[in-house]
């Protein structure tokens, strides 16, 4: 009888924010860097990914992806957790900054 394999496990998220966890808006702000397979990762903001001249771009369909536009959209897991810090800061959502967020949470603190 076959020896039952040992289960993998990996890690294959970050979130990175601004925003504190329990803030109402934190998921709103939030950036993703999500693994892609041979240690490769991408820089998420909802349906866009961030490309190594800072830009932000739709991600396109696995089968539409040219070799150009993943050597430019995806990075070793060190540097994406770099880029998405430093795009975090700069997150606006419907015209607010991360520092209108949080001054908009501290106001509903009791």
């Amino acid at each position: 009888m076959a020896e039952t394999p040992e289960p993998i496990v990996q890690a294959t998220k970050y979130t990175v924010n601004c925003l504190p966890e329990d803030c109402i808006d934190s998921h709103l702000f939030e950036i993703t860097v999500e693994y892609r397979g041979a240690d490769r990762w991408a820089v998420k903001r909802h349906s866009s990914c961030l490309g190594a001249d800072g830009t932000w771009e739709y991600e396109m369909r696995p089968s539409s992806r040219e070799d150009e536009w993943l050597a430019t959209h995806r990075f070793d897991l060190d540097t994406a957790l770099q880029l998405a810090k430093e795009q975090a800061p700069l997150v606006t959502v419907n015209g607010f900054t991360v520092s209108d967020a949080l001054r908009m949470a501290e106001r509903r603190l009791p």
